[in-house]
């Protein structure tokens, strides 16, 4: 994300993450396992964070967000030293809760596509809460939402 000619910082709506796949994250046949797709996921998102001007979880913040839904449906594989990208789309935004969509991609080729629902979570009640105000200012809906 770009600061304008006023040097404010725009909004943002989704990030690219290129990544290469770690042989830790492979099986014995050299396939990455499911569960790691959570996690580049996971990886995008603190990216479009960053790509914001914020952080998912700074150090003295009086907010957690945890997830509340996740869902993935795997349509090709990814092996040990692939190079793919994890397009991440913020797709939805309530009072106290965002949603992404991310696809996962190896050059024209669709790996997966994912979905995370994430609520704002006041640290001293454990209750929901508003998304805070930064949060808002930084971040928006994609006006080209996938899945």
């Amino acid at each position: 994300m770009a600061a304008g000619e006023d040097g404010v910082l725009g909004k943002t709506s989704e990030f690219r993450l290129k990544r290469r796949v770690q042989f830790y994250e492979t099986d014995a046949a050299g396939i990455v396992h499911f569960s790691c797709y959570l996690r580049y996921l996971e990886e995008a998102e603190h990216g479009l964070w960053r790509a914001a001007g914020l952080s998912i979880a700074p150090r003295e913040s009086e907010y957690a967000w945890p997830r509340v839904a996740v869902a993935c449906d795997y349509r090709n594989s990814l092996r040990f030293e692939d190079e793919f990208e994890a397009h991440i789309r913020v797709a939805a935004m309530t009072d106290k809760s965002i949603r992404y969509s991310c696809v996962l991609s190896l050059g024209d080729v669709e790996i997966a596509t994912l979905t995370m629902a994430i609520v704002c979570v006041a640290k001293a009640t454990g209750r929901a809460a508003s998304l805070p105000p930064a949060v808002r200012e930084r971040l928006e809906v994609s006006a080209d939402v996938v899945a």
